[in-house]
């Protein structure tokens, strides 16, 4: 930076969070201040505010909801009470640590992940397959080819499927009514 530039932010305005403060105290309200009336202080205090005044403004208050100092609460900002019991995140709190004794050696964390194969250690011997007892390959049975002469000869309630009870599978094919000749 150059000495000769000009910031924009002029040496009398003292930083944003004292600024929010102030306006919090001065506005005094009961619930808290919400955002615009905190802005409409600060503009009708202190002059010459920077362009992104209203941005500045909502960083700030962030920033300053997230480390503590205020409570953001039904849309309002406030100071923290003092004696108030720090507050407390969401979720399920850690569980307390057990103050170890000063004469305690720690171990140090084992790393994470698989640990390096040894170069120099024996080579693992071959891993057989453990056998079904079924004898039969896994997946899905082969389709079995037709025989040469099944595609006109018999009729296929004589292919007996299972053999048990006689009747073909799937669905009976529909009887066609037979043909009486009407005499004129």
């Amino acid at each position: 930076m150059a000495t000769g530039e000009v910031i924009n932010k002029p040496l009398s305005l003292p930083s944003y969070p004292e600024m929010i403060l102030k306006a919090i105290e001065a506005l005094n309200e009961e619930n808290g201040s919400n955002k615009s009336s905190i802005s409409k202080h600060i503009e009708s205090t202190y002059g010459g505010l920077p362009q992104g005044h209203k941005a500045l403004l909502n960083v700030h208050l962030a920033k300053m909801r997230d480390s503590g100092e205020l409570v953001f609460w039904k849309n309002n900002y406030t100071k923290r009470d003092p004696n108030a019991p720090p507050r407390r995140g969401r979720g399920r709190p850690p569980k307390p640590k057990d103050p170890l004794a000063p004469a305690t050696i720690l171990s140090p964390p084992r790393p994470r992940g698989r640990p390096p194969k040894d170069p120099n250690g024996p080579p693992r011997p071959p891993k057989f397959k453990a056998s079904t007892g079924s004898g039969r390959p896994r997946g899905r049975p082969r389709k079995m080819a037709r025989p040469a002469g099944s595609f006109g000869g018999a009729p296929p309630s004589t292919v007996r499927a299972g053999g048990g009870s006689g009747r073909p599978r799937g669905r009976p094919p529909k009887m066609k009514a037979p043909l009486t000749e009407i005499s004129a």
